[in-house]
């Protein structure tokens, strides 16, 4: 049975690693044959002469591609304080967001404007942290920032206690976690959808 098609938006702090991670999930879902690079001028959405030239994405665009059968129209919006209104339109039509955040320079002033965006829109938002393989990134210190600054149910998915964490955000994933162990995949994906979760 086919499933339904979602729409994701990407949005970032301009220089947070966008563009590069919609080239990484063009090129892992097959959509593409090789990564484009901004600084090589070459990335699949960055398509305007302006873009080109000053490696910044300035326009809304999106690509169709599909992962584990599910078709996904991806959104890549603006970065850039600049063009804020253009971002702001594309993410009222997204069904969810993949908010970018620099893991050097954790939650900057335009993520801050985009995730009230966000939350206004009561967008659900998964948390990418990028650049963390840069040699000064503290990780947990960014984390910090990323539950201060944005929201106390960011929860890093690959942490030894990310279960715990979960069952923290939500009175129900919490009787879950204390009867079983664990929080079933539904469980999580509801948490999401309703704004009580934002998986990192």
């Amino acid at each position: 049975m086919a499933q339904s098609r979602i729409i994701v938006g990407l949005a970032a702090h301009v220089d947070a690693g966008k563009t590069t991670l919609s080239e990484a999930m063009l090129y892992t879902a097959g959509k593409i044959r090789k990564a484009g690079r901004v600084d090589h001028q070459d990335a699949y959405l960055d398509t305007d002469p302006m873009e080109k030239e000053r490696g910044i994405t300035i326009f809304s665009k999106q690509a169709e591609l599909e992962w584990k059968k599910r078709p996904i129209t991806l959104v890549d919006t603006p970065g850039h304080a600049d063009f804020s209104g253009e971002t702001e339109r594309a993410l009222g039509i997204v069904d969810m967001a993949v908010l970018v955040i620099s893991a050097q320079e954790g939650p900057q002033s335009h993520t801050l404007t985009l995730w009230r965006i966000l939350r206004q829109l009561s967008c659900p938002v998964v948390l990418f942290v990028n650049k963390c393989d840069r040699p000064d990134t503290d990780e947990k210190q960014v984390m910090r920032r990323i539950r201060k600054e944005l929201s106390e149910s960011a929860v890093r998915m690959d942490a030894q206690d990310s279960q715990e964490q979960i069952a923290m955000c939500d009175e129900a994933a919490l009787d879950y976690f204390l009867r079983s162990g664990s929080i079933p995949d539904f469980k999580i994906s509801q948490m999401i959808r309703e704004r009580k979760l934002f998986p990192a």
